[in-house]
């Protein structure tokens, strides 16, 4: 079965990831879905992303199950899809939809840097998935509305987290404590203990796809400069195998497995960055890595069950502080606990993305790649 084959099937029985609310697992498979069409042209990916999100959206922009006032910025990335949807069919209810997202973010609470908190309940910290959850809708709400201060706000955001969660050779923690409260941040840093994986898939595509927009300027340079310093850094700690270990500053960490969904997102970052018009020996690099990553999903991870094909290795969910009852104190061997299924959104969404990013190279249709062009 091919990996498109799969996507068909997948999404001919996906669901609602929590029951119809507004969430942004179904975000990931959202953002697959439109990648998907774009690279191929095919309707039917369309078709599925309009099947999804149609009743999560009411004629007055109102979203299903959507609390603004828990201040969740996982809720923001579902609404790219929004914008995309607006686009494409005019229909004013995904516009105001979008506009109710991004109130969100105009009363979000921040740490005294400027970053949002990450959600309510976990003040004062910003963990990496944040910023691939809030700040690209962010950058694509201002460009569609001329609103152009959310533009240099968020890329503020992303230059303060980086700096906040770095720790060298291109590596950053998955989370920041501004307040030094939780037991898993460092009391002197703020940060957490470990590079996950899937951390860094997240921010490495809030990354590509922020610079993919935005002009090749001052305002950017620096933040060019460290993407380009992350995507080596992320191939330099590809596996034979083709995949990232779970633990990605840990690779002596008994057990420490291969885990799908953050080299997939690897996969997605790697391949963005790639201009085949001007490719340079370094994009040629990251062209290399992300095909060998993309191939590998393909060749290992995608496994027959009961006369399916799933996606298999993917963690289910990995955080910090208090969950479940449970306390996630953030060291590398913490990340090893949590459970590891198949066909979740969190990966099958970044592989979709992958696959439609390698499929515009492979058809010479990238538009030049601005984005982390060399100077």
């Amino acid at each position: 079965m091919t990996p498109i084959d799969y996507f068909e099937q997948f999404c001919s029985r996906y669901e609602a990831y929590k029951n119809g609310s507004w969430c942004y697992e179904d975000g990931c498979i959202y953002r697959g879905l439109e990648l998907l069409y774009k690279a191929t042209g095919e309707k039917r990916w369309f078709d599925h992303l309009l099947r999804l999100i149609t009743p999560q959206v009411s004629a007055d922009g109102s979203l299903s199950g959507y609390r603004p006032d828990e201040f969740n910025i996982d809720n923001i990335l579902p609404g790219r899809a929004l914008l995309f949807l607006h686009r494409e069919t005019q229909d004013p209810r995904y516009m105001a939809a979008a506009k109710r997202l991004i109130g969100q973010l105009d009363a979000h609470p921040r740490i005294p840097a400027g970053n949002y908190w990450h959600k309510k309940r976990y003040p004062s910290q910003i963990w990496l998935d944040g910023l691939y959850m809030g700040l690209p809708f962010q950058v694509e709400y201002a460009l569609a509305t001329g609103e152009t201060p959310r533009i240099g706000d968020a890329l503020q955001q992303l230059a303060t987290a980086l700096a906040l969660t770095a720790i060298g050779n291109g590596m950053h923690v998955h989370g920041y404590d501004d307040s030094r409260a939780e037991k898993w941040s460092d009391p002197v840093t703020g940060k957490s203990q470990a590079a996950w994986a899937r951390a860094m898939g997240w921010q490495a595509m809030a990354l590509v796809d922020i610079l993919a927009i935005l002009p090749n300027d001052h305002a950017t340079a620096s933040l060019r400069d460290q993407t380009r310093t992350i995507l080596r850094a992320v191939t330099y700690r590809q596996k034979a195998s083709g995949l990232w270990p779970q633990v990605l500053d840990a690779p002596n960490l008994e057990g420490n497995y291969d885990e799908t969904s953050a080299s997939a997102m690897f996969a997605y970052a790697l391949l963005a960055a790639v201009n085949p018009h001007l490719a340079t020996e370094e994009q040629l690099e990251f062209k290399t890595a992300g095909a060998l990553a993309l191939n590998a999903i393909a060749g290992t991870r995608l496994v027959p069950k009961d006369g399916q094909i799933h996606l298999a290795g993917i963690c289910q969910v990995a955080g910090l502080g208090p969950f479940n009852g449970r306390y996630r104190d953030g060291s590398p061997a913490y990340y090893l606990t949590e459970e590891v299924v198949a066909d979740d959104a969190k990966g099958v969404g970044p592989f979709m993305m992958a696959y439609a990013k390698a499929a515009l190279i492979a058809k010479d249709q990238v538009a030049p790649a601005r984005h982390l062009a060399s100077k």
